[in-house]
């Protein structure tokens, strides 16, 4: 079912912006296909990512998970500095490096590598140190940085995204309800900063307010596109204007095909097109977290859990921004916004996913009992296997002695008997192997 509910969103993505990016395509001079064509090269390419994440071993995942995250920390630097980090002029953030014809975005990559990393390092094996608690702290340490290193782009709406992601790895590992309400509480400082630090951002705060109570003094200014998008919401109803046929993305809307491809999806569709984005997102939350619940060991159920979080939230912030119930953020729609890093790492990140789920021991049992899915046939995939986990917090519990009832409690009683060293008395009492001898 993850497998189907990814490709299922990705193909209304590439549907939406090949609707949306019509008008800059054709202000380009190039033809109306032309944006969705490279969105669709990048979407081909993130399949790729998929399968070749679909057909990699759990264990050779978390072998991986530490390079992962020193390759992120190293692009998250190598970003800020000037002349290889490009953005700031055209939207603010220094956040993408552009090699060639790709834009590589390493904010996207540190988000998935924090997962995998952090799902690894918080399921050590039996006996392993440190332990758990100091572990949370070290993993923290190291969230910390990275956010840091995000928000020194300027891109505050991708570190936010990455701190929620860091707040629910938190909760899934098992961290105190103190630890748990400090990171929040860190998130909520954070905010408020930008609140009262003034400039842009705060302005996206009191364009907020304004709008979660139906007044918009400056639609011409910051409240801008908040507006476009609320009209173009009004403006498809019940059932939508027709698929192509948005008004909004004539450039009144300047983020059509990005940040607010939702209201598009709105105008559009309607608000049943509307429900069910919203309602295949809610799938995917529904079956990563029940792949986490299923899974064979605590490291893969902990990659599924934050994995799941890490697209489901976003998508839900980015929604919540363009329906007026959050601040705008500028994160993508994930799977659905144009974008080629978004597009290849996430669906990359789902291909890990489904993996996990592949491995589930009823999706094994079914495979041995009725044979591999069609899919799975068709791209040749290994049977998933079911290998003896090293993970101390799976291992089934071990049971201490015997239950004391009846002949077994006599037998029990003999066994000590025969195991503890003799009294003194008795020492006294019993003959020596020399008086036996005479």
């Amino acid at each position: 079912m993850i497998r189907s509910v990814v490709f299922l969103i990705t193909g209304i993505g590439i549907v939406m912006v090949l609707s949306s990016s019509m008008t800059w395509s054709i202000l380009d001079g190039d033809t109306v296909w032309s944006q969705a064509m490279h969105q669709g090269t990048m979407v081909i390419v993130g399949l790729v990512a998929f399968i070749v994440a679909l057909r990699m071993k759990p264990t050779l995942i978390r072998t991986l998970a530490p390079w992962l995250l020193g390759i992120a920390l190293v692009l998250l630097v190598l970003v800020l500095i000037p002349g290889i980090g490009t953005g700031r002029a055209e939207v603010g953030s220094q956040s993408w490096i552009v090699v060639g014809p790709l834009r590589l975005q390493p904010s996207e990559v540190a988000k998935v590598a924090i997962a995998i990393w952090g799902a690894s390092f918080l399921s050590p094996p039996a006996n392993e140190l440190p332990s758990l608690h100091k572990r949370l702290r070290i993993y923290a340490i190291v969230a910390i940085v990275m956010a840091g290193l995000i928000a020194l782009e300027g891109d505050i709406g991708m570190a936010m995204s990455f701190a929620v992601l860091v707040i629910f790895t938190l909760f899934f590992a098992g961290s105190s309800i103190r630890s748990f309400l400090s990171a929040i509480a860190v998130v909520a400082v954070g905010l408020v900063g930008l609140l009262l630090a003034g400039g842009f951002r705060s302005s996206r705060f009191i364009v907020y307010f304004d709008a979660f109570f139906g007044r918009f003094e400056d639609t011409q200014g910051t409240a801008f596109q908040s507006y476009q998008g609320f009209l173009s919401l009004a403006d498809g109803s019940t059932f939508g204007v027709g698929l192509g046929q948005s008004r909004a993305k004539w450039f009144y809307l300047p983020e059509a095909k990005n940040d607010f491809i939702f209201a598009v999806i709105g105008e559009e569709l309607g608000l049943w097109g509307g429900i069910l984005v919203i309602g295949l997102f809610g799938l995917l939350g529904y079956f990563g977290l029940r792949t986490a619940l299923r899974a064979q060991d605590r490291f893969q159920s902990l990659m599924a859990a934050t994995l799941t979080a890490s697209v489901v939230s976003q998508a839900f912030i980015n929604i919540g921004y363009v329906i007026g119930l959050l601040p705008v953020t500028g994160i993508q729609l994930p799977m659905i916004s144009a974008g080629g890093t978004s597009a290849i790492i996430t669906l990359g990140s789902m291909g890990l996913l489904a993996n996990i789920a592949r491995h589930e021991p009823e999706a094994i049992s079914a495979t041995q009992s009725y044979g591999r899915p069609l899919f799975d046939r068709l791209l040749l995939m290994p049977e998933p296997g079911a290998p003896a986990s090293t993970d101390s917090y799976s291992r089934p519990r071990e049971r201490f002695g015997a239950p004391v009832t009846g002949s077994v409690k006599e037998e029990t009683r003999n066994d000590r008997r025969r195991q503890d060293p003799p009294s003194r008395r008795e020492r006294r009492s019993s003959p020596s192997p020399y008086d036996r001898r005479r």
